[in-house]
């Protein structure tokens, strides 16, 4: 894998918000062997903390999920970016460097991950050097759950990689091509990283068997960090887009159920701390590792925005055919990148700062995950479609409905999750057109609903196979 020997820095500014950590002045891990690396608490937590700061790279979090949505009908691209034109067009090629960076930032947190799987599970305490009494007594709880959020987090990665370069499960029944999957820890020798695509289903066993370990590690609170309740979210939504309905309902249900976790009561949340976040990236602006502005995109220049991403028609006809939606009372009016009036979200408010921090897993989602699962599967785990549906209308000022539909549901998923990157994989795993006035070139199944693998991965893995159309 080419960029596995990319540098990153230990994260600074995620410092402070993690447990016990104490690492401004630690070196960039390029310039530390494993063996420093693993010599002392501060540094392990370091590293750990390091797989976090990968994921604030916009290939990573953030560009993938504006681009599900403008490659769909939530959103219109009206940006001057040609790359990312070509992928609203469904005209996009292997040497788009826009897609390069998001397949290369998905193996940079795999690459992370993997360093402390492979090497922390044999890291002998007594070699350890610890800066507090307390890190030193709890250094076996705290292996366990650093091992656990790089579980996590590799899970996430490669879901994030075959949610964009992969047809989904439904394509084939999981038996089309997936991702690569990179166990080893780049060291120097690129062999091992020269591997075969392995199946969508291959590459969700994967993902389940990490988010499995991660669920198993973690506490079910941890802060900004990865906790069991992210695992068992992020399975709800795996096993959804893998229609084992039983599956996504049941860990739905467990979401719910958790303490310190709930259906916040209003929309203040967005970038503020609430119950009803289960996993987000946190972005600060001072962190010298920050790369990932897709709040710009999101935001007029009214607001020190690009403008680049204003709803699309179909959005606005969706909202307005039920008036008095909060969700879309929350939207502004502006001018939008090409100087025409258009409509703005306002989850992400942060355009000249560029620190809003995306909703990776949250639970309005787990309401609806958990509503779609038991109506698909004919079952009321936790509680019926029905008033799941009626839980999210409600805090949106909506009437409850009567009786409830699957298109009642997804209607409901496209409001509640808009701009959070769920509408394009909504549309596919339910084989219904990402833009229904493109016909055949964004119809499920086509060629071009996918990413190609970037030429970059092609000239440097001789196995690597690339997308059809490509």
């Amino acid at each position: 894998m080419k960029h596995f020997n990319k540098i990153f820095l230990l994260v600074t500014a995620l410092v402070a918000l993690s447990c016990d950590s104490e690492i401004e002045d630690i070196a960039p891990e390029n310039d530390l062997s494993a063996e420093v690396i693993f010599s002392t608490f501060t540094t392990i937590d370091a590293a750990t903390v390091g797989i976090y700061d990968g994921m604030q790279d916009g290939g990573f979090i953030g560009q993938p999920e504006y681009i599900s949505d403008y490659m769909s009908d939530n959103v219109n691209f009206v940006g001057s970016f040609p790359t990312l034109q070509d992928i609203r067009d469904f005209n996009a090629n292997a040497t788009n460097t826009s897609i390069a960076g998001q397949w290369f930032d998905v193996f940079d947190v795999i690459r992370d991950a993997n360093n402390i799987i492979i090497n922390l599970p044999d890291v002998d305490p007594a070699n350890v050097s610890f800066i507090s009494a307390s890190n030193s007594a709890n250094f076996e709880t705290l292996r366990t759950q650093f091992i656990g959020e790089a579980h996590f987090s590799r899970a996430l990665a490669n879901f994030q990689g075959v949610n964009m370069f992969a047809q989904p499960f439904q394509f084939s029944n999981g038996s089309n091509l997936g991702m690569p999957l990179v166990t080893e820890f780049f060291e120097g020798d690129v062999e091992p990283f020269r591997l075969t695509r392995s199946t969508v289903n291959e590459t969700h066993a994967f993902i389940e068997s990490d988010l499995i370990i991660a669920m198993n590690s973690l506490p079910e609170t941890n802060g900004i960090r990865a906790s069991s309740t992210a695992a068992r979210a992020l399975l709800s939504r795996l096993y959804l887009y893998r229609e084992q309905w039983n599956e996504a309902a049941t860990m739905a249900n467990n979401v719910i159920g958790t303490s310190g976790f709930s259906l916040a009561p209003d929309f203040t949340f967005y970038n503020n701390p609430s119950s009803e976040h289960i996993f987000r990236v946190i972005n600060q602006p001072d962190d010298p590792a920050f790369g990932n502005p897709f709040d710009l995109y999101y935001n007029p220049t009214s607001n020190n925005g690009r403008g680049d991403l204003p709803f699309s028609d179909d959005l606005i006809a969706a909202f307005e055919a039920e008036p008095g939606d909060l969700r879309f009372a929350l939207s502004i009016e502006a001018v939008d990148a090409s100087d025409n009036a258009a409509r703005f979200t306002t989850k992400y408010p942060n355009g000249a700062t560029s620190e809003s921090d995306p909703n990776v897993l949250r639970m309005g989602e787990m309401y609806l995950n958990r509503a779609e699962a038991n109506f698909r599967g004919g079952t009321t785990i936790g509680d019926t479609p029905l008033n799941d549906v009626n839980a999210i209308r409600l805090r949106a000022g909506l009437a409850p409905l009567t009786a409830v539909t699957l298109n009642d549901i997804l209607l409901e998923r496209r409001k509640e999750l808009a701009f959070e990157g769920h509408r394009r994989m909504d549309l596919l795993r339910n084989n219904l057109n990402l833009k229904p006035d493109n016909g055949a070139i964004s119809a499920p199944g086509s060629d071009k609903v996918i990413l190609p693998i970037p030429t970059d991965e092609l000239n440097a893995n001789p196995n690597a196979v690339q997308n059809p159309g490509y």
